[in-house]
């Protein structure tokens, strides 16, 4: 209807041709669009049939591998049902050889229990046999298990001393013939008797003045001089009612030699003022460092050391006024030094180096700014710093056994410190305290069975005891020689030596009447 309207509008508007031109257009147009849309509809079923056929063959391809997947499960579960039944095979028969075990162990038990129940009725028997036996033999011997125990004891230990002082004295004898110790000790008690002067230094010093009246200018208005005193020299002035004397207090010897030097240019000038004081004693100090490098100088010289460094020279030089257990240092620097020397010489070693380890083994006591480092320690420091030889540094470390001994020269500057300061007379000790050490002495002796007498004589430096003949034998007088002498070194200390005799004799007294 609606072409046909449109027709007539165009055939209206255009005219009868051109309305008939355009009917036969659309026509063509018309048919053109039918084919269009059949050949469309041919290739869409064609499409169609592919697309179809594409998926069954897709279908048919997922179906083969779902099958053949299925089939590889199977075959995977079968062999895992396989196995557990094998695995639970080997359970079952494992369960079973432990049962049997348990069996078999409780079945040995069972024996055991049996076997230990009869040890314990057996050991029971013979611990009553035994018991029986033990008073029988107690009863037919007269002493008890304990007494005859304690018998057997004390005579093997008999029997055991007795062998061990016959090896003891086999071993000295041999000792005495073969071994070199001999030899040395001969040495060393010859150099021994070497005679020394030797000097004791206080940590007092007394000021002799002329009267009493110099006192009052001493201490001056209100304690002025005194106090400047004490201030510029470190030492303490004790102004008492002693006549005629000032006493100095200090425990370094160089400050109470500066304060009494001082006090004596004082004294000798008659102008005693603080202002004064502080002059005399600054020159005083300027005169002491020059008098104790001299006195360095000088003990080098004497002992023939060379190439000494300028500090060690002034450290020897302080030794003078330096002092151990009352014993002057530098004097025992230098007897040590002669000392070394002499043994040096005998033993074929250097007898310059021996000297010069022997005055500089004590230069570690002489600083004032370490009093915690031991001196042999602090005396190696100060020899390595002023490059001296090796084997001098190791004897000054090594004379205490502070450091290892490397050299034949530290042993030999160890004996003769030992020499130098246990030889009698060289260093002070207290009466009190040396009158105990004798009586210490004597009691220990007196403490052993069969022991008479005991006496310390040779200012204790020998122990003489006197044993009953009928109580001690000649070999337990020999083990009583070396319990003495080690009790000793437990018990006591003492410088030096002690010697320990043991004298037993037997003596017959009768009367002729």
């Amino acid at each position: 209807m609606e072409i046909y309207l449109g027709v007539i509008f165009v055939m209206l508007g255009l005219g009868a041709g051109a309305a008939a031109m355009w009917v036969i257009n659309n026509n063509l147009q018309k048919n053109k669009a039918v084919q269009i849309i059949r050949e469309a509809e041919e290739k869409a079923e064609i499409m169609k049939k592919d697309k179809m056929l594409e998926a069954k063959e897709k279908y048919l391809q997922l179906k083969t591998d779902h099958e053949k997947e299925v089939l590889t499960k199977n075959a995977t579960i079968l062999k895992d049902e396989n196995r557990i039944k094998q695995q639970e095979q080997s359970l079952k028969q494992k369960m079973e050889n432990a049962q049997r075990k348990d069996s078999e162990l409780d079945s040995i038990k069972q024996s055991l229990e049996k076997q230990l129940a009869s040890v314990a009725l057996k050991r029971d028997e013979a611990d009553k046999a035994l018991h029986n036996q033990v008073k029988q033999l107690e009863k037919i011997a007269g002493l008890t298990a304990e007494e005859a125990k304690k018998q057997l004891v004390d005579a093997l230990q008999e029997e055991a001393r007795s062998e061990a002082m016959s090896k003891i004295k086999d071993i000295t004898d041999e000792a005495r013939l073969t071994a070199t110790k001999e030899a040395k000790k001969i040495i060393l008690s010859t150099i021994q008797r070497t005679a020394a002067e030797h000097a004791i230094e206080n940590s007092i010093s007394v000021f002799n003045i002329e009267n009493d009246e110099l006192k009052g200018r001493i201490i001056g208005r209100e304690g002025r001089n005194i106090r400047a005193l004490e201030a510029a020299t470190g030492v303490e002035f004790i102004v008492d009612d002693t006549p005629e004397a000032i006493i100095l207090s200090c425990f370094d010897p160089i400050r109470r030699e500066i304060a009494r030097l001082a006090m004596h240019r004082l004294v000798t000038d008659g102008r005693i003022h603080p202002a004064r004081i502080e002059e005399v004693v600054a020159k005083t100090k300027k005169q002491i460092e020059e008098e104790i490098v001299e006195i360095g100088e000088r003990t080098c010289i004497d002992l023939a050391i060379h190439g000494l460094h300028p500090e060690l020279i002034r450290m020897v030089g302080r030794m003078r006024y330096r002092s151990s257990y009352g014993q002057n240092l530098l004097q025992h620097s230098r007897e040590v030094a002669n000392l070394c020397a002499t043994m040096a010489a005998e033993f074929g070693l250097n007898v310059k180096l021996a000297k010069r380890a022997g005055l500089l083994h004590d230069i570690g006591k002489v600083p004032d700014d370490d009093a915690e480092t031991p001196h042999a320690l602090l005396g190696m420091k100060l020899a390595e710093k002023y490059k001296e030889h090796p084997e001098v540094i190791n004897a000054i470390g090594a004379h205490h056994d502070e450091v290892e001994m490397t050299s034949i020269l530290s042993p030999i500057i160890q004996a003769c410190d030992a020499i130098s300061g246990s030889r009698p007379g060289a260093r002070r000790e207290d009466t009190e305290n040396y009158m105990k050490r004798l009586k210490n002495l004597e009691s220990i002796a007196l403490s052993y069975n069969g022991v008479e007498k005991a006496f310390a004589i040779q200012a204790g430096r020998e122990l003489r005891v006197m044993v009953e003949s009928d109580k001690v034998t000649d070999d337990q007088a020999d083990l009583l020689s070396i319990d003495l002498s080690q009790r000793i070194q437990k018990e006591m200390t003492y410088p030096g030596q002690i010697k320990i005799t043991v004298i037993r004799e037997k003596r017959a007294v009768n009367f002729a009447k």
